[in-house]
């Protein structure tokens, strides 16, 4: 088998029937299956798919593993030299494939891409995860060509460049499988939010490229799980993006980092709480006590990434702060970030 597209659906059953036509419709051709992983659902999902989508292949997960665990178990169970984790509220379009397919096939280095993420809600308009490749500043906060913070751009063009990026969104993220197996896949301790970001960073400090395709496109709902400012997802993104930096930050770097990430960790609860929001609020200060309650779990997977990494520094990975080029200096546009001209250039296919 040559690509295996696998959704992983944990009660979507209505978001199946909406968005997966389109991706039986153009991941046609030989070598390529479409499967979808179902987390343990306890809707009329499989029994939907048996009966409206008979050519796809249902993988059947005993339980709701989360977003990591569910795809390393899913994962185990096809056979692909590249597999497509996409999410169940994407609309592929035609062709979507076969950019990807070619690039990685004619670049051994590049572990992973993605297609550019248009937003499927304002089709003009870039997605606010992933847009057309994600990068991260220096204190751990990502950032996409075409979205810093809140602001998304509309989609001119301006970014059609195949580009090396720090990481690929989890929505539509097309991995060689073998590279997938061998970094130890998706975090599993995370359960969702951030965990492509720290797959991606294990690949890039190991030597291995990832890259943005834009001449494949798709469209993205987004917030299909957890809507924006949920505390919830305000709890596991804080969180998980804590326990990343833990498992990864170059030893030189931590003590400081860690220093001015508490600082701006607890500026953003007050700045929660000056606007009447205190669940999250809340959120971020547990996110914060529950990171130091499991950190020593992480110190062996911290040991690891620092032994085996052969890429420092990492390019994508910025030296400045996006919270001081988007709030003081005004840098709205990823256009605007003088650090990231170079990659802003593209890299020729």
């Amino acid at each position: 088998m040559k690509v295996s597209v696998v959704i992983l659906n944990w009660n979507g059953c209505d978001m199946l029937r909406t968005f997966l036509p389109s991706v039986v419709r153009y991941s046609k051709g030989a070598g390529i299956e479409v499967c979808v992983a179902d987390n343990g659902s306890t809707d009329d999902s499989v029994n939907m798919l048996h009966r409206e989508f008979p050519s796809v292949r249902t993988i059947l997960l005993e339980q709701n593993h989360g977003f990591a665990d569910g795809y390393n178990v899913a994962l185990q169970q096809v056979d692909a030299e590249y597999v497509v984790l996409l999410n169940s509220d994407v609309e592929v379009t035609e062709r979507w494939l076969e950019p990807m397919i070619a690039y990685l096939d004619a670049h051994l280095e590049v572990a992973a891409c993605q297609p550019k993420i248009r937003s499927q809600r304002q089709k003009e308009y870039f997605e606010y995860a992933g847009a057309s490749g994600g990068f991260i500043d220096k204190y751990g906060y990502p950032f996409c060509r075409g979205r810093i913070m809140g602001v998304v751009e509309e989609d001119k063009g301006q970014y059609d460049t195949i580009v090396p990026i720090f990481w690929a969104t989890g929505a539509a993220l097309f991995i060689r499988r073998a590279d997938y197996l061998n970094i130890g896949g998706l975090d599993g301790r995370f359960f969702a939010h951030m965990e492509e970001i720290d797959l991606c960073w294990r690949l890039r400090s190991r030597g291995r490229g990832i890259v943005c395709i834009p001449q494949s496109v798709v469209y993205h709902v987004g917030g299909a799980t957890l809507k924006k400012e949920n505390p919830r997802k305000t709890f596991l993104n804080f969180r998980n993006n804590l326990v990343m930096l833990y498992k990864n930050l170059p030893q030189e770097e931590f003590d400081k980092v860690m220093r001015v990430r508490t600082c701006l960790d607890y500026v953003a609860a007050l700045t929660f709480l000056l606007k009447g929001d205190i669940s999250n609020a809340r959120a971020v200060i547990s996110a914060r006590r529950e990171y130091k309650q499991i950190c020593p779990s992480f110190s062996s997977s911290r040991e690891e990434n620092l032994r085996k990494k052969t890429l420092n520094p990492i390019p994508e990975r910025t030296k400045s702060s996006i919270l001081w080029q988007f709030y003081v200096r005004g840098c709205k546009r990823f256009s605007q970030l003088s650090d990231l001209i170079r990659i802003t250039n593209g890299i020729k296919g």
